[in-house]
């Protein structure tokens, strides 16, 4: 039986990524980031890890996170205040997504969930 272990993030610029994603998830650095890998962890409870790994190549790293929103509305706007930034995206009629970018440019998406 496998489990996921952490999902890994390729960034290009570390200490970026880290301010984003620990404010955005609410998260905290496991253990003292290296100078090229960090693994974060929920500051409460339980939940996935995120590893985010320094790289040098800018081509698309060919991943996404979804997000699941109580509120997408003002998730979206808090993530943007943060430093996201809205995707130009042709949504479905029915979209309950809304696609974002952190501020390394790599995708994700805010999903509002069912009630």
């Amino acid at each position: 039986m496998l489990v996921i272990g952490s999902l890994v993030w390729g960034v290009t610029d570390l200490p970026r990524a880290l301010a984003f994603w620990t404010s955005a998830l609410n998260y905290r650095p496991r253990d003292e980031p290296d100078d090229d890998w960090a693994v974060l962890i929920p500051r409460e409870g339980h939940g996935a890890q995120l590893a985010l790994k320094l790289v040098t190549s800018v081509k698309a790293r060919r991943h996404h996170l979804d997000l699941y929103a109580d509120d997408q509305v003002a998730e979206v706007e808090r993530l943007l205040a943060l430093g996201a930034r809205r995707v130009e995206w042709q949504y479905p009629e029915d979209a309950d997504f809304v696609v974002l970018s952190d501020p390394d440019g790599n995708r994700f998406c805010v999903v509002q969930e069912d009630s």
